[in-house]
């Protein structure tokens, strides 16, 4: 029995059998994968705490015709759970004093109120109306919400590179069942793990819009936001860029300062 236990092939079929035992525990499904980089995507934009930007929304039609409007955004980040953010609308005169309220959540549905000031009005976005078109452009209500991991389902998908970018393609698919959105295919970047691109494929599976992140900036040495950011609608033509002029961050935002009482009264 020992000579047998002692032999070159035996010792051999000992150590393929353990390497496959370990390579098994150890590997990765793409399941596993996907979510271990969304987590780590997560985790790296932790932290910001409060910000206030100056914004412009450029609506472009297919034909190239644009209109421009100026807007404010505040955000502040809350602790286990979704980020809050307040958009007011400055110019044109259609628009002025238009805001929208959104509280993100991690796991219960956004809450979201619109303010109509013609109407002088606070209206409730409906959960069943979050895949509608935010302020006629190309970006839906839900989009405006903060990435959270538990919003999706996450699958590895491929290793490509993207505008010169080694990356991660990545499929999310919402956990809502009122999304307008079958599933999200996103590329992000290896070094810094920014989503660069977003693919939107519609409730049919037809991909419906896509969205591209340019000139990203680090803020507190740590942060990345770009500044730039493009959402074209492959079945209508019609694309939303969003420009950022200026951001802030520690700003001294509080949540007393999206409260949906005061809509009606913000400046």
């Amino acid at each position: 029995m020992s000579s047998y236990l002692t032999s070159p092939f035996v010792k051999v079929t000992i150590v393929i059998a353990y390497l496959t035992y370990s390579m098994g525990i150890l590997a990765e499904t793409a399941q596993e994968k996907g979510l271990a980089i969304a987590k780590e995507q997560k985790l790296r934009d932790k932290g910001w705490g409060d910000s206030i930007g100056n914004m412009s929304m450029i609506l472009r039609n297919a034909q190239g015709d644009e209109v421009e409007r100026k807007m404010r955004l505040k955000s502040l980040e809350i602790v286990d759970d979704g980020d809050k953010g307040l958009t007011i609308f400055d110019q044109p005169l259609d628009v002025k004093g238009t805001a929208f309220l959104n509280f993100s959540h991690a796991i219960e549905p956004d809450d979201q109120w619109m303010y109509l000031p013609k109407l002088s009005k606070v209206k409730r976005i409906r959960s069943r109306n979050k895949s509608g078109p935010f302020m006629g452009s190309e970006f839906a209500f839900e989009d405006m919400s903060s990435f959270e991991i538990e919003k999706f389902k996450f699958k590895y998908l491929r290793d490509d590179t993207f505008d010169g970018q080694a990356s991660f393609v990545l499929q999310q698919v919402p956990t809502d069942k009122n999304s307008g959105y079958s599933k999200q295919i996103v590329w992000v970047d290896k070094e810094h793990y920014r989503a660069l691109k977003i693919e939107f494929y519609d409730r049919k599976g037809s991909l419906l819009k896509e969205l591209v992140n340019f000139d990203f900036k680090l803020y507190l040495n740590k942060y990345w936001r770009p500044m730039r950011v493009e959402m074209f609608n492959e079945q209508n033509g019609k694309s939303t860029e969003l420009i950022t002029h200026d951001l802030k961050f520690n700003t001294g935002l509080s949540q007393s300062d999206f409260s949906k009482g005061t809509l009606k009264n913000v400046r």
